[in-house]
């Protein structure tokens, strides 16, 4: 491998000769042999759209020459359409606040303007990176500005997958409104239901999830790009601030504004923080449904097996015919997964000290991969799984036949005390609740079937209640 000598602060340093990062890049590199985890591709296109937005900013200020501002933003384009994302080199576990993948994108950028100037990679004397690509800016705006964008880029695709998931339990639910079984607390037989009913709720979970994540995106809108160092504006402006958000907004069609107090928005990562909140309550919401599907799936002779789920691959390398609920599975623990990310996130922006939180590396990169996983994992969920869910209907009424739900139904009539005891002998003897109350003489043949309508159970109100 060939190399090049750069020169920063601390020395001189060598750089591979074809690479367009440089010397600051190449340091961390050193520095930073941690996970083999590079940042998303999202958190980089984020990036070079503050570089850009920013120089055409300082272009139109005066501060900057355009003919080195529009190198700067063709180069920029470039990475934004796909070239250049194998110089983006650095590990997850960096230096605090992001300096140096701030660095990584001045230099990469620098470099490549350079080029289309006629110059040479490593001789900073046309574009520099400090001087010109990080004009007016600081790790301290530009990280944070990133992360929200990255966020807000991949929002739109989250939602989507959260609804369109929701929307096909919404349509089993209508599907399976007429199968009725055995609903369950505890994990023990309760009430009757409907099979639709159950996942009509499934749907109304994610919906509400997909809302609180909608509502969470909003506080990412607002941003410190023009706080500089900490808040204050040093070296920027308002006018400044305000024109490179406004760029930012046209390329990616978001609604950004600069933060009503951008010593706070640099202070605190806390508006990060609530959307992988509710990124986490989807993820708790889904993860509850996924272990449902499991559950309602047992069998196929020994278990529940209320529902049959789509096989997707052999189940076992010893059990021959075996299939398991792979899918849910995977679901469940792309959900942990999720809440360990957002256990991270928490304890890094409590870390945050003074003016700066400069945990901010690995509150971004859990970020982004929580709400990539999850949007992911429903896809496969809904694809894969939830839309060819079958109902075994004869299987949901042979457990609703046998179990003793329907006792809760005789409670308005003959008081709690004495539906307990009924339901106890049923368990003991293994004869209907039908059967012995009619042998008591408790209620006679025609009444009790108007009140033992399992069907009647699944609406609101005391059922075979005689109202005058």
């Amino acid at each position: 491998m060939q190399f090049r000598t750069e020169r920063d602060p601390l020395g001189e340093y060598v750089v591979p000769a074809d690479a367009y990062y440089g010397i600051q890049t190449a340091r961390a590199v050193e520095n930073f042999p941690i996970s083999g985890l590079r940042a998303q591709a999202d958190l980089v296109t984020a990036t070079i759209l503050v570089k850009k937005a920013a120089a055409q900013a300082n272009v139109a200020l005066d501060r900057l020459d355009a003919f080195v501002g529009d190198a700067i933003v063709r180069a920029a384009d470039e990475v934004l359409a796909g070239a250049l994302r194998d110089q983006f080199v650095l590990d997850v576990y960096q230096a605090g606040a992001g300096t140096s993948h701030n660095m990584n994108a001045n230099e990469v950028l620098a470099n490549r303007a350079a080029e289309l100037l006629g110059g040479a990679r490593g001789q900073y004397r046309l574009v520099h990176p400090n001087d010109h690509v990080n004009m007016g800016q600081s790790t301290n705006d530009v990280f944070p500005t990133a992360t929200r964008i990255a966020l807000l880029l991949a929002h739109g695709g989250l939602v989507e997958s959260t609804r369109t998931l929701a929307a096909s339990f919404a349509r089993k639910a209508e599907a399976f409104d007429s199968v009725l079984k055995v609903g369950r607390t505890h994990l023990q037989d309760a009430v009757p239901m409907t099979l639709g009913q159950e996942f009509g709720g499934y749907a109304a979970c994610l919906a509400r999830a997909a809302d609180e994540v909608d509502h969470a995106a909003r506080g990412l809108e607002e941003l410190n790009l023009g706080a500089t160092a900490v808040g204050t504006g040093l070296n920027a402006g308002e006018e400044y601030a305000a024109l490179a958000i406004r760029n930012v907004s046209r390329y990616t069609g978001l609604s950004l504004r600069p933060a009503a107090n951008r010593f706070r928005v640099t202070q605190s990562m806390g508006d990060v923080l609530a959307y992988s909140g509710a990124m986490r309550r989807l993820a708790v919401e889904l993860g509850k449904i996924a272990a449902d599907l499991r559950l309602l799936g047992m069998g196929p002779r020994a278990g529940i097996g209320e529902i049959v789920l789509p096989a997707v691959q052999p189940g076992s390398s010893i059990m021959p015919g075996k299939v398991n609920p792979s899918i849910p599975e995977m679901v469940n623990q792309v959900c942990y997964q999720t809440m360990g990310c957002d256990v991270t996130i928490a304890i890094a922006a409590e870390a945050g000290q003074l003016e700066l939180n400069v945990m901010m590396p690995v509150i971004a990169w859990n970020a982004i991969h929580m709400s990539t996983i999850l949007r992911e994992a429903m896809k496969a969920l809904r694809v894969r799984c939830v839309d060819g869910i079958e109902a075994d209907a004869a299987r949901c009424g042979e457990l609703l036949e046998r179990s003793t739900v329907v006792a809760t139904a005789l409670s308005p009539y003959l008081g709690y005390a004495q539906t307990a005891e009924i339901a106890k002998e049923s368990i003991r003897t293994g004869r209907t609740i039908r059967d012995i109350v009619l042998e008591r003489g408790l209620m006679d043949a025609r009444r009790l079937e108007q009140v033992l309508s399992a069907e009647h159970m699944t609406r609101p109100g005391i059922v075979g209640e005689v109202r005058p």
